[in-house]
């Protein structure tokens, strides 16, 4: 038997080691630096505080109401029935024979459809970019959306929207002594700031226009790129949230067209994240897509032209359908060519595949029932009930937080999300200093304290200098949001008495 002699430089080294291969201080360095307030400390206090009132403490609310993050189904949003019966009937198909009066025929034939496509049922692999069906689903869904050609081959079916992110992420930022850079929207949704951190990428921070409805100005775009590049930072690409997140901003055409036409003088990656394409609240606004705008400006992505790179991401978790647990997420590749979409279906392969469960929700979310089919009506009514209390409640939040002392918000033209801006005393600001935290993060925790309202400080999102916010949803049901509404109010009024200067 042969025995392997390590070096004695190896084994002195090794012998000098203290603790444990893995703790606080040898991880990576880069997992400690990044940070996701959706889920931070205010929401890190609200579980100490779910524990001790589980144990049976008493604190001065009787109810959590989680208002940090948008999760419709944990707020009591109802299920599409028409897509719960197909998922139902491809997890366990005898029920289509044991119980063949409690499905549509629609239901049945989808779940066959489905069953075809995934040869060994849910609990197989599938191939590594998704169902080939689904795909085929979405790419018509693009189509129909937008007036020109999608392809399947272009689709990569993910584990939600934001793993299709992180995918892409990967696949743009080299490491190293490259500093590449990503311009990321402020405020912006922390997946970016996060997932650029993990990476070893640079945040390039460009600032939305609170005054002008957090619209995108092209000249401080322009600056952002130029002050970056000049700081030796190699920006790759640019994100853009549309609907917005947290702001509830809604891209016209001209923004998006001027945001086009930058990347390519620049040669800019495009992430275009529309996954709240389905919320759209304001009078007489629409959804114009990326892709859209981009064929209309000549920019069709064949293979050859590469003259624009675009990828858009979307997802089961918002609009109306809300399956954030399913985890079903696609991206289409544009203007990208057939040797980087092989590298990414490599690094989808590391995964396998998503989620099929969430690979059919997608299929069926981009495809329901049409005119005419058994589950049409009900499907529409679910839809319609649905969109029409989200928009109301987010005309209720806006009203309610705009008599608030101190607080200005904006109206959510479309997404899930107000982000208001709030003026704190000098007495609040400087106990939060007092305890090394954001102003907007003492002000969460306090309300938090006090009612249960779960919110999430605006500083986790990124805001201009010397401003502060918060975001909240307007996911609670609607008579919830109009209590909540009333808590907070009075909340937030005692919290400024005891706060003057």
């Amino acid at each position: 038997m042969l025995r392997r002699t390590l070096p004695r430089a190896l084994t002195s080294a090794s012998s000098s080691l203290h603790g444990v291969p893995l703790d606080a201080t040898s991880i990576n360095a880069n997992v400690r630096a990044a940070e996701y307030a959706v889920r931070g400390n205010v929401l890190e206090r609200s579980m100490e505080l779910q524990r001790r009132m589980a144990a049976g403490e008493m604190l001065p609310f009787k109810k959590f109401v989680p208002c940090n993050i948008g999760n419709p189904h944990a707020l009591l949003q109802l299920p599409l029935s028409f897509h719960r019966d197909v998922l139902a009937l491809c997890i366990s198909p005898h029920l289509a024979t044991d119980h063949p009066s409690a499905f549509n025929p629609d239901a049945v034939e989808r779940a066959q459809k489905y069953a075809t496509g995934m040869g060994g049922g849910v609990g197989s692999y599938t191939n590594s970019q998704g169902i080939l069906a689904v795909r085929e689903e979405i790419a018509a869904f693009i189509a129909e959306r937008d007036g020109y050609p999608a392809y399947a081959d272009r689709i990569y079916l993910t584990n939600g929207a934001s793993e299709g992110v992180r995918m892409l992420l990967t696949c743009l930022l080299r490491g190293g002594e490259l500093h590449d850079g990503l311009l990321t929207p402020i405020p912006q949704y922390p997946l970016y700031s996060a997932s650029l951190t993990l990476l070893g990428g640079t945040l390039v921070p460009y600032h939305l226009n609170e005054s002008k409805d957090w619209g995108v100005q092209m000249e401080n775009l322009a600056e952002a790129l130029a002050t970056a590049r000049g700081n030796g930072v190699e920006v790759r690409g640019i994100a853009v949230i549309n609907p917005g997140n947290p702001t509830g901003n809604i891209l016209a055409e001209d923004q998006i067209k001027d945001i086009i036409q930058m990347a390519v003088d620049n040669k800019l990656v495009i992430l275009a994240d529309e996954v709240y394409q389905s919320n759209i609240w304001k009078e007489g606004a629409s959804f114009s897509s990326f892709k859209k705008v981009a064929c209309d400006m000549g920019y069709h992505g064949e293979d050859g032209d590469e003259r624009l790179q675009l990828v858009s991401f979307h997802s089961t978790s918002k609009g109306y359908f809300g399956e954030c647990g399913l985890r079903g997420g696609y991206m289409e590749l544009h203007g990208i060519g057939p040797e980087v979409r092989a590298e990414v279906y490599k690094l989808a392969s590391l995964s396998l595949c998503s989620n099929t469960v969430g690979q059919l929700a997608m299929g069926m979310m981009v495809n329901p029932p049409k005119p005419g089919d058994p589950s049409y009506q009900t499907f529409e009514k679910e839809r319609g009930d649905i969109l029409s209390s989200l928009r109301r409640r987010s005309m209720m939040v806006h009203k309610a937080l705009n008599e608030m002392e101190g607080i200005t918000c904006n109206k959510a033209d479309g997404a899930l999300y107000a982000f208001p801006r709030i003026r704190l005393p000098n007495k609040a600001v400087q106990a939060a200093v007092d305890k090394g935290i954001p102003p907007d993060e003492y002000y969460c925790l306090k309300i938090l304290d006090e009612t249960g309202i779960i919110l999430v400080p605006g500083s986790g999102f990124g805001q201009e200098e010397g401003t502060l916010h918060f975001r909240t949803t307007f996911l609670p049901s609607e008579d919830t949001m109009e209590e909540t509404l009333k808590i907070l109010a009075s909340a937030h009024a005692e919290f400024m008495d005891d706060h003057r200067d």
